[in-house]
């Protein structure tokens, strides 16, 4: 289990961090315009890329957890406690869940470095609930073999997809979203091997 830092009133210049504030939604908070796009999970992703380099399980220890970077009493203020004790032991789906009621409290300036070069200004969506876990399997439970191939294709669909990215923020965009997918933090050789850039590069995610 993290360790919560201590909450302090300097925050780093060099990166957006949530900060927890004493806002109530009024007159400044956001206000969902008819027009306006609810924020898709692709802005998440370049939000999370910009604040934690796409890792939604880092945790640096400076007193900020998760992708997108939340301070431990923001995380429990939003009701993220309800997942984990810290962003960084919660899904990127719950994580976003969270990110969300912080969006349609303090906008998007309660990332304001990341959200600003990134142009980010959608408005906050009503997402469902995310699962808190996997619920318990009813059905028999299919042979070993068959979880084990479902397992291989996963693997080498995304062994593809990834020998022919052209970049290196959509290698980090893919293995963060195989690491969402099946749970597993340390990456499967194949994939590592498929990756078509210098692995130090990756700051890290391997």
């Amino acid at each position: 289990m993290a360790r919560h830092a201590a909450k302090t009133n300097t925050f780093a210049s060099t990166s957006a961090k949530v900060a927890l504030t004493g806002a109530i939604l009024g007159a400044g908070a956001a206000i969902f315009a008819p027009t306006a796009s609810a924020a898709p999970d692709s802005d998440w992703d370049r939000l999370a890329q910009c604040e934690s380099g796409g890792n939604w399980h880092i945790n640096t220890g400076n007193g900020y957890y998760g992708g997108l970077q939340f301070s431990a009493s923001t995380w429990n203020a939003f009701g993220g406690n309800e997942f984990a004790s810290t962003a960084d032991q919660a899904s990127r789906e719950q994580q976003i869940y969270v990110a969300e009621k912080v969006l349609a409290q303090q906008g998007w300036g309660a990332w304001p470095a990341c959200s600003a070069s990134l142009g980010l200004s959608s408005d906050p969506t009503d997402r469902p609930h995310p699962s808190q876990g996997v619920a318990p399997v009813r059905a028999q439970a299919a042979p070993a073999a068959a979880a084990s191939d479902s397992k291989t294709d996963l693997i080498q669909q995304f062994a593809d997809r990834l020998s022919n990215v052209d970049s290196l923020s959509d290698a980090q965009a893919l293995i963060a979203e195989f690491r969402a997918l099946t749970g597993q933090i340390e990456l499967p050789q194949e994939l590592v091997a498929a990756i078509p850039f210098d692995l130090s590069k990756l700051q890290g995610l391997i």
